[in-house]
């Protein structure tokens, strides 16, 4: 969407800090020992203390509130009762509606001790994301950002996921831009508006390039195996850099 007004920038800010402050404590909430749908469950309540509405919910009759994914897998895990283990790559992904404003946050992170060594992988994916943020702004091609992300993601000795994209965000949960790819897409001519909200994320990879479904139809894991993070936060474009709308869950600092 693009902010026309003030009431449609107070909106956005608002389920965006929504959005951000549940991803922040259900990541501070997660114990060894705890499934994932209790983490959901947890989820869940906050948002509806906000007055917010599950985004895949409402868009997609997703089997959950919010989408956690373990280990090997890339995105859309169904909360369940899989118990979360010391060491679990665990990725949180909250996108929720309140007062017909849209917006969406998500991360990667180790719970407790990187007993399996993912640090590198997390960390090599915050600093692309910040990198790649730091370039935003009207009048820039989508494409260049892309290949940003791939440049550095190769610099670094991983792979990006190729059929995962970042997107428009604000009035619904998909908008236009509906591509913003972690890779360099020649064909795409698009530019960054000012003054509108997407959601930019990465997806780091070890082996993989692509997603795959899984039989249960939702959980996306990587077609040659491996590990992959993400990182995401919706922003508002501006002539320079732009605003993090979703900083109330510091990405880059967790």
């Amino acid at each position: 969407m693009s902010i026309t007004s003030p009431q449609e920038r107070e909106g956005i800010q608002k389920i965006s800090e929504a959005v951000a402050v549940t991803l922040k404590k259900m990541r501070d909430y997660a114990k060894p020992g705890m499934t994932t749908k209790e983490l959901d469950d947890y989820g869940r309540e906050l948002l509806e203390g906000f007055g917010a509405n599950s985004a895949p919910f409402l868009t997609y009759k997703f089997p959950g509130f919010t989408c956690i994914s373990l280990n090997n897998e890339i995105a859309h895990g169904i909360p369940s009762d899989r118990m979360i283990k010391e060491g679990d790559l665990i990725n949180i992904d909250v996108s929720a509606e309140l007062d017909g404003f849209w917006s969406d946050n998500g991360g990667s992170f180790v719970l407790g001790a990187d007993t399996h060594g993912h640090a590198k992988l997390i960390n090599t994916s915050k600093y692309i994301l910040q990198k790649a943020l730091d370039q935003i702004k009207g009048g820039v091609k989508i494409s260049e950002i892309g290949k940003l992300i791939e440049t550095l993601a190769k610099k670094n000795g991983y792979k990006v996921i190729r059929n995962l994209t970042g997107h428009g965000v604000g009035r619904s949960l998909h908008e236009a831009p509906h591509e913003i790819a972690n890779y360099y897409d020649r064909f795409n001519q698009t530019r960054f508006r000012k003054n509108s909200v997407v959601a930019v994320e990465t997806f780091i990879s070890t082996t993989s390039s692509y997603a795959e479904t899984m039989e249960d139809g939702w959980t996306l894991v990587g077609d040659k195996g491996g590990y992959c993070v993400q990182h995401e936060h919706t922003i508002l474009i501006t002539d320079d850099k732009p605003i993090i709308l979703t900083s109330k869950n510091d990405i880059f600092n967790n």
